[in-house]
């Protein structure tokens, strides 16, 4: 969703990803969907959590920015609206009573269009549910492939997520009409699939970050960063991603 990762491999994440969902079913208990209301999912990958809004009786779409994840979900959920759509891009007006997003909008790097979009689209008194990475989320990982590609010379605009602080994003949730009702920072070591935890989270999450870069030397960057993260993000003989998420509810007054 505008600044999105290029492409989307939707069996891997869908297999090795499950957490996304999983953590975002925490968040839904914010959302409390209702019976007949009218919901957008924004970010909706492959259907997961859209599903669970609709089994409540709301009336959902789901959009994404991935073609291949919005197909995913069109076979998984055949009887849920889904569709391709960009939230910087999207001309919804007054429409639903509630927009849901959960790990999206840390992908996307202009915030405040992002969040007039969204105003937009919402029916008065309605209301915003996000969940996304927030300030100093997976660091240790970030800061490790920085020094990986730096010693590769890349210049490469890799580390280009946004992750605000509560202030920075509930003053610009303000600044677009917003009335903020709710907001927390906090801790989530997020558990990895398996032995290869943190390279598939690398090849599921910074794929448009090294997509340019040769199998080998990837190959190279993979076994480093293992290496060197071992000591952190290790845990029980189990890989922990460093994740800091903010919650977030607005209302459209």
């Amino acid at each position: 969703m505008g600044n999105y990762v290029a492409e989307w491999n939707p069996k891997l994440y869908d297999e090795k990803h499950a957490f996304v969902s999983h953590y975002g079913s925490h968040v839904m208990k914010l959302l409390a969907p209702k019976d007949g209301e009218i919901i957008l999912d924004l970010g909706c990958g492959t259907g997961d959590l859209t599903h669970q809004i609709s089994e409540a009786g709301a009336i959902v779409t789901g959009i994404d920015q991935s073609a291949s994840m919005i197909e995913q979900a069109r076979k998984k959920y055949p009887s849920i609206f889904f569709q391709v759509e960009d939230v910087l891009h999207m001309q919804y007006e007054q429409q639903f009573d509630a927009v849901f997003s959960n790990a999206v909008l840390h992908w996307i790097q202009h915030p405040k269009q992002a969040l007039q979009n969204i105003y937009r689209s919402l029916k008065h008194g309605g209301r915003f549910v996000a969940e996304f990475g927030g300030k100093g989320n997976v660091n240790s990982i970030t800061n490790e492939l920085e020094q990986q590609l730096k010693q590769l010379g890349s210049s490469s605009p890799a580390l280009s997520w946004y992750f605000p602080s509560i202030g920075e994003y509930t003053n610009l949730m303000e600044a677009t009409g917003f009335k903020v009702t709710f907001a927390q920072l906090f801790d989530r070591p997020t558990l990895l699939d398996g032995e290869r935890g943190i390279r598939n989270w690398l090849e599921m999450f910074c794929n448009n970050i090294l997509q340019d870069i040769m199998d080998e030397v990837k190959e190279v960057i993979y076994t480093k960063m293992e290496q060197n993260l071992k000591a952190i993000l290790i845990k029980n003989g189990k890989w922990y991603a460093d994740y800091k998420r903010i919650r977030v509810i607005g209302i459209k007054e």
